[in-house]
């Protein structure tokens, strides 16, 4: 009876080392990257809170996001959180990156600024001023000197990413630059006398829907891996949610993950789970789906029902004459509505 006990409790312990054995490898693994922005952090409540208990989430904060999608294209990620221009430019080059939902309208978080030297955008005229070419601050800075009276390509546009924008405006590299909070609150603290000029909290700006957030995932990913993707989608969602029950912990928890201070990450995304009139507004999944235009009903702020179609329509506009794009394609070539869409129905 012993040796049978024995037996007995060695097949238990076998099957319960092969069975959490088994249990691991099928847990597919989501790759995510993202920089450094209070706005994307909800992906790292969704991995500590374990709101997806059958995936497990690789993040990795990598600064510049076109390293970002050139990972995505490798086949090295599966989503990015990133600024929600890309998708034209995706279309042209055909690499197999599709942009999968609008997730953070700005309301205020972004502005131009002017050097302390500088009166107005018509003393810009051949002169640097920063921004990342190819992304959502080079197109705001576009449109705010064209409505006063610059042409686009009347200045020299200075690639770089926020930090180096910030090093650039300070140093006086450049003579006007578009920043977010809290990169916009440090220039201005560092240089008095420079002058705030636009911001997306106007209304000319905020109802445009143009300046926001959003997810991208590859192709191949949504593809050959539709229930994941569905799984992964909504796994954010779920932790847009916890942070607006949990702002106090949730912004504690995003702060530790991309190394700002908390007052940094309240600035952007707020103290209380509400939206906020001077940072960005965090969707939910609801009123995601009704700018994507995938369920009935006005999203917040003034914005349409299935706007993104302007979105995209501007920014093929712009990418164009920038020369990132060679024609205007369809929607459909830069835009998967599947995951959202497929999450919704449920």
């Amino acid at each position: 009876m012993k040796n049978k006990n024995h037996i007995i409790a060695l097949i238990v312990g076998l099957t319960l080392v092969f069975g959490n054995a088994l249990s691991g490898a099928s847990k597919p693994t989501v790759r995510v990257s993202l920089f450094s922005w209070p706005g994307y952090g909800f992906w790292y409540i969704a991995k500590e809170k374990n709101l997806a208990p059958d995936l497990d989430f690789d993040i990795q904060i990598i600064e510049d996001p076109y390293e970002s999608f050139g990972q995505m294209t490798a086949g090295r990620l599966d989503i990015s959180a990133s600024t929600s221009e890309y998708g034209p430019i995706a279309a042209d080059a055909k690499n197999g990156i599709k942009l999968v939902a609008f997730t953070n309208p700005s309301t205020g978080t972004d502005k131009i600024i002017l050097a302390p030297s500088e009166e107005s955008a018509k003393g810009l005229k051949g002169k640097s001023v920063a921004v990342l070419e190819g992304g959502l601050t080079q197109v705001f800075m576009a449109l705010w000197l064209e409505k006063n009276g610059v042409k686009f390509d009347e200045v020299d546009y200075v690639n770089v990413i926020m930090d180096d924008a910030v090093a650039a405006m300070v140093s006086g590299q450049v003579a006007a630059a578009e920043f977010w909070e809290p990169f916009g609150g440090a220039v201005r603290e560092a240089l008095p006398g420079s002058k705030v000029m636009a911001t997306s909290a106007e209304k000319e700006w905020l109802e445009t829907g143009l300046l926001g957030d959003g997810l991208y995932m590859s192709t191949q990913f949504i593809e050959e891996k539709p229930e994941v993707a569905k799984k992964a989608m909504k796994a954010y969602w779920d932790a847009v949610d916890w942070w607006k029950k949990n702002p106090k912990e949730g912004n504690k928890i995003i702060a530790k993950a991309i190394r700002f201070r908390v007052s940094d990450v309240e600035d952007v995304i707020g103290t209380t789970g509400k939206p906020m009139s001077a940072g960005i507004y965090c969707f939910n999944m609801e009123e995601a789906a009704q700018y994507m235009g995938l369920v009935s009903g006005a999203p917040p702020l003034g914005l349409k029902n299935g706007q993104i179609q302007e979105h995209w329509d501007t920014l093929s506009e712009w990418w164009k004459k920038f020369g990132f794009t060679k024609e205007i394609y369809p929607i459909e070539a830069g835009v998967s509505f599947e995951p959202l869409k497929s999450l919704v129905s449920e």
